[in-house]
């Protein structure tokens, strides 16, 4: 079924929101996938050459998000999904996405893709996703477990929080003020990170002489993102580093540093995309900074998705699925699929990686 030709009035208002947002980054909100009646799909086992999938970001036009969603469409594509859809709000807030899940409902949405800005908010949707006979899959951020069918996760998240944490501690000599500037007050995924740090600063002599600050929230907004960083700086002008576990926030913050007195003085780092960090570690504004490849988080969760609407697996602990040219991924613990882990980035390898 074509999203244009959904009934609702409600959701034809949120369709021309999304794909206005989505043509003005190059894309549709509405895709069609490769594939058809009587071929073989190149999903192997995976026979969804009738069903639809539907992927909901934190919020569109988030770069982040659009190499995300760019690995998800790779991914529906090959394994012959009959439609592909990208919907979601221009912003990222607790409640924004709900009515695009509910939405997604009435159409009858057979795998829902989503990337939760808030894990209790969007639940109640979620669960009736479910009730209607959806299989729901969360990437990159999680929404509460028994919302869910699967959670897609980057790499393990204490991962994350220990490879920030080492950056800044040896962007700092192992001691100094820091300060977080996250995404939103609810991202589960920032928060997790965020949590594993403040313990292990807690818990590891290695790091008894850092100290968290503050904390601060962005929005995963550009502007606000700029405009916290220098609020950070006013309000606390012999802060030694800032970590911005976003990619929105560490790229307005390398901005602001860029052309500020700080610049050399506070270290920089978190999570980026190279493509939009390259400048900064190049005039040294940043020395180092990680991420994942994010296309490889969508083009896992479409296979994921896949796998649970055409019963090869049900979603349980310890079963595994063929995710195309990644090859196999085991369900694990918290029914969550691990990706990868990070890479860090700097002078000496970013020119090796466009995303």
């Amino acid at each position: 079924m074509s999203l244009t030709k959904r009934s609702a009035t409600a959701l034809a208002a949120l369709v021309l929101a999304a794909s206005t947002a989505v043509a003005a980054c190059g894309g549709g909100s509405d895709s069609q996938a490769s594939g058809g009646s009587g071929a073989t799909p190149a999903g192997g086992a995976y026979d969804v050459s009738s069903k639809t999938i539907t992927f909901i970001p934190k919020q569109l036009n988030n770069p982040f998000s659009d190499v995300m969603l760019g690995g998800g469409k790779d991914a529906a594509a090959e394994l012959g999904f009959a439609e592909a859809h990208v919907v979601g709000p221009l912003e990222a807030s607790s409640s924004s996405q709900v009515s695009f899940i509910n939405s997604e409902v009435q159409a009858g949405t057979n795998v829902i893709v989503l990337a939760a800005n808030d894990p209790d908010a969007v639940c109640p949707a979620l669960k009736d996703a479910r009730g209607a006979g959806s299989k729901v899959i969360t990437f990159d951020s999680d929404a509460s477990a028994d919302c869910r069918d699967l959670f897609i996760n980057q790499v393990e998240s204490k991962q994350v929080a220990l490879t920030m944490l080492e950056m800044v501690s040896e962007q700092t000599g192992g001691s100094g003020k820091v300060a977080i500037l996250s995404a939103t007050a609810n991202a589960t995924n920032q928060n997790t990170w965020i949590q594993y740090m403040e313990d292990e600063i807690a818990s590891n002599a290695k790091y008894k002489d850092i100290s968290i600050v503050a904390k601060v929230y962005g929005d995963d907004d550009d502007t606000k993102s700029f405009q916290e960083a220098q609020g950070l700086l006013q309000a606390h002008p012999d802060l030694d580093a800032i970590v911005s576990p976003t990619t929105v926030g560490i790229a307005a913050t390398a901005r602001y540093l860029s052309t500020s007195d700080y610049k050399g003085k506070v270290a920089l780092t978190g999570l980026g995309l190279p493509n939009e960090m390259r400048s900064f570690v190049k005039d040294g504004t940043v020395k180092e900074f990680a991420l994942w490849d994010p296309a490889q988080l969508g083009y896992v969760a479409a296979y994921a998705g896949a796998a649970l609407e055409s019963g090869a697996v049900k979603g349980e602990v310890g079963e595994t699925f063929t995710a195309g040219t990644l090859g196999e991924r085991t369900i694990e613990d918290g029914k969550t699929v691990v990706v990868g882990d990070p890479v860090r980035f700097n002078a000496d390898n970013i020119d090796n990686y466009d995303f």
